[in-house]
């Protein structure tokens, strides 16, 4: 099909098809004088047709393929052919460039004037293809990077420092939203709220500056020569989070709100100063986007039910465990979501209050004035609380005063900064925290990873090498997980050629019983570690790792950076050896 221009009537056509019946195509004309949605979308939204559904009838209708984008190999090239402007106005992305026509891509194909516009703004004949406005919408985010922008404004802003034309007061100034700076920061926020970053860092060094955002748990670079520009940017975020631009010396925090494409961003930001300036990050987080949910954190329903049983304890503790960036934040505020209701008191002693809860008593430390962890978790236990959920334990006082708020009739929650769920225990007797109370107020620990998932775009089956199948048949022998099928990503412009796109968490539930107790109150750690891996549903994270392998959902390679699995690769090609000629493993 060359042009839409035939008139269709998609309502009639449904009706006359028994996909929908009179009745509804009526009430939906009537809804959609409200609304001011397109027939087809307001018909979706009522539940009278399914999205893939109403895609695929349309596709046949104007006989133009139906594309799925999340499958699709783009091309950037091509796809920068029509600028990003358009193609949100036009809801269309150029899928392909052939030698007499364009193909594209429209949400809507039957708006004859988002066509014509399509047709002029081209060089070439356009023909349509139909596309997921979801779908389109995503890929416009991912396609569209605001390197470009980024590196232009940059020009423009080192040319407005020049040692001649310096004029701090003007580039400080904060009403001044076309300076070349603001500019500069609103592209650097845009571009990572496309991506889904959730840190950036601005780099200075000797002769470059580093502007890195991580996604998906992995720092991705963008390089600018221009090195003059980091000293500007790095003041403009100093005032924008209340911070004294005169102190270039020392490390300082602090943080500010803005909004990107109607996300509500809350920024927290740490500088430290380098040999070549001061390093920023700055870890992003998306207030709109809401609390996840338990049941939505990717734990599997036989751990999921373990742990809604534990934090339903009228009294413990709970801790959840695993290095910066696992998700412990998250899964720690899913469990309060659960148990926030009218009839019982939560107060929670953060450092910082990441996400804003109703109902809840939040207080933020702030050991500079005094108030740390320890001493507001006092002044709570006055408040009759019914749960505490405490940031993170960092120090005996804190420990020690969360412990016996657990034996008194509390139930609390808290992180700690540990490999897995064993060390943990034994982690918090190393800080000097008495067996007995350890082992009388533990109910439960919870260890967790995020692993990254495979790009669906990319997806493609690969064989392991005799190193990783030695490993897997280690670990087959030891749970039962046969890994028929390995699955990795090749890298597209859909995940940015890293393979993965998104991710998911791998988790090691620990619940305590009476003989993990009695070696914590003896303080004997061989036999604690023995205990709990012989205790009821215990899984290590390595075992839970590798049935998203197997699953196809992650890469095995994956699962080793994750979980480190494979640090010695000697003593695999010595296992591999043995297997091969036959010897008995110890």
């Amino acid at each position: 099909m060359a042009s839409p221009k035939m008139k269709i009537r998609i309502g009639d056509l449904l009706v006359q098809n028994s996909v929908i019946t009179e009745a509804q195509l009526m009430e939906a004309l009537a809804r959609q004088k409200e609304t001011r949605q397109k027939l087809g979308r307001q018909l979706i939204s009522l539940g009278y047709v399914e999205e893939q559904q109403f895609l695929e009838f349309l596709a046949q209708q104007l006989k133009v393929p139906l594309v799925d984008l999340a499958h699709y190999n783009f091309d950037q090239q091509d796809v920068l052919k029509l600028s990003e402007t358009h193609a949100r106005r036009f809801r269309s992305v150029v899928l392909k460039e052939n030698p007499d026509h364009f193909l594209v891509g429209m949400s809507d194909p039957l708006d004859i004037f988002a066509f014509d516009e399509l047709q002029r703004l081209l060089p070439k004949k356009v023909e349509l293809a139909v596309v997921a406005e979801s779908q389109l919408l995503q890929t416009l985010d991912l396609m569209y990077r605001r390197t470009s922008d980024i590196d232009s404004l940059a020009s423009e802003l080192s040319e407005d420092i020049a040692e001649d034309t310096f004029d701090l007061s003007r580039l400080t100034a904060t009403d001044e939203v076309d300076a070349p700076v603001v500019r500069l920061l609103k592209s650097l926020f845009e571009d990572a709220v496309q991506v889904g970053a959730s840190d950036i860092h601005i780099e200075p060094d000797e002769s470059v500056l580093r502007i890195r955002q991580r996604v998906d748990g992995v720092l991705q670079e963008h390089v600018m020569k221009d090195t003059r520009i980091a000293s500007v940017l790095v003041l403009r975020l100093k005032l924008m989070a209340e911070l004294n631009i005169s102190e270039k010396r020392l490390p300082q925090d602090g943080r500010f709100n803005i909004t990107v494409k109607s996300h509500n961003i809350d920024v927290r930001l740490s500088t430290l100063p380098t040999q070549y300036g001061e390093s920023v990050v700055m870890r992003l987080l998306d207030q709109s986007a809401g609390i996840i949910g338990l049941d939505k954190a990717g734990l599997p329903e036989r751990l999921l039910m373990r742990l809604r049983r534990l934090i339903r304890e009228p009294h413990g503790i709970l801790l959840v465990t695993g290095p910066t960036g696992s998700g412990k934040t998250t899964t720690l505020y899913g469990a309060l979501h659960e148990l926030n209701d009218a009839s019982k008191k939560i107060i929670t002693v953060e450092d910082p209050v990441e996400y804003r809860l109703p109902r809840i008593n939040q207080v933020q430390v702030h050991p500079q004035i005094g108030l740390t962890f320890s001493k507001v978790l006092r002044s709570c236990l006055r408040q009759d609380p019914d749960i505490l959920l405490v940031g993170e334990i960092r120090d005996l006082e804190t420990a020690d005063i969360a412990m016996r708020a657990a034996m008194t009739g509390h139930f609390v929650l808290s992180t700690l900064h540990t490999n897995d769920a064993i060390s943990s225990a034994m982690r918090l007797v190393d800080i000097g925290v008495e067996g007995y109370l350890a082992g009388t107020a533990l109910r439960g620990i919870l260890a967790q990873r995020l692993v990254r998932r495979i790009c669906n775009n990319c997806e493609t089956t690969y064989q392991p090498t005799a190193q990783e199948r030695v490993w897997l048949d280690i670990k087959a022998e030891e749970s039962g997980i046969e890994a028929a099928e390995l699955k990795h990503g090749k890298g597209c412009a859909y995940c940015n050629n890293t393979g993965y796109k998104g991710r998911i968490g791998i988790f090691e539930l620990l619940e305590f019983n009476d003989e993990m107790a009695d070696a914590l109150r003896r303080n004997d750690s061989a036999e604690f570690a023995q205990a709990a891996r012989r205790s009821e549903g215990y899984q290590p994270l390595v075992i839970s790792a590798l049935e998203l392998a197997a699953q196809g959902v992650t890469s095995l390679n994956e699962v080793f950076r994750v979980t480190e699995q494979l640090d010695d690769s000697l003593y695999l090609e010595q296992v591999a050896e043995q297997k091969a000629g036959g010897l008995e493993l110890e």
